[in-house]
């Protein structure tokens, strides 16, 4: 009695269907890197970002503070103010402070010079002038002022100013990069002029 010759049953699967499950499989982890990659860097914008923004806000405090205390100004200009303040808490006397936008170096900077009594009293101590660079690679924005001047009427003075005596409040522009707007994000803060002596 002869047996048939029969094959067992091959199971598995063919070569056209592991290629059609590789390449499935390929596209979707191409797309997740795609996706995860640029929500990676998206990120990464977002936290620069904020960094930039919170450091521009607290040097606008800061810068805000300093004119706070201004008993005199000297010279305004737009992006040049000149005059005397406490440039720190714990100072005696006031400093001779110059504010400035540096477009060589893109900082904000100030040059602070101790005096040896308030002015009109005291004289600049310019042995111990210091210089300070308060906001670094500062992207200016075009056609805007560091510094506007107001009257007591809440008017901007227009620049030049002849009679630095008409200025009551200062307000402080300041501009954060950011990677969404080339314009970046303007920070202004008003300052009033409480210490001012203009009868001096």
């Amino acid at each position: 009695m002869s047996v048939p010759n029969s094959r067992p049953a091959q199971a598995g699967f063919t070569l056209i269907e592991l290629l059609i499950a590789m390449t499935v499989m390929a596209v979707v982890f191409l797309t997740f890197g795609i996706f995860f990659n640029n929500y990676l860097r998206s990120y990464a914008d977002y936290q620069k970002d904020g960094s930039n923004f919170t450091q521009v806000s607290m040097q606008s405090e800061r810068i805000a503070n300093v004119m706070r205390g201004l008993t005199a100004i000297t010279s305004a200009a737009g992006d040049d103010l000149v005059g005397y303040a406490y440039f720190s808490p714990g100072d005696t006397y006031t400093s001779l402070t110059h504010y400035y936008y540096d477009s060589t170096a893109k900082s904000i900077k100030v040059e602070v010079t101790p005096m040896t009594a308030n002015y009109p009293t005291g004289t600049p101590i310019t042995a111990q002038k210091q210089s300070y660079t308060i906001v670094d690679n500062y992207t200016k924005k075009t056609g805007s002022n560091l510094f506007d001047y107001f009257d007591s009427g809440g008017n901007a003075i227009t620049l030049p100013i002849s009679d630095l005596d008409t200025i009551v409040d200062i307000q402080v522009n300041l501009v954060a990069a950011t990677s969404q707007t080339a314009a970046g994000q303007t920070l202004n803060v008003k300052v009033s002029l409480r210490n001012r002596k203009i009868n001096l």
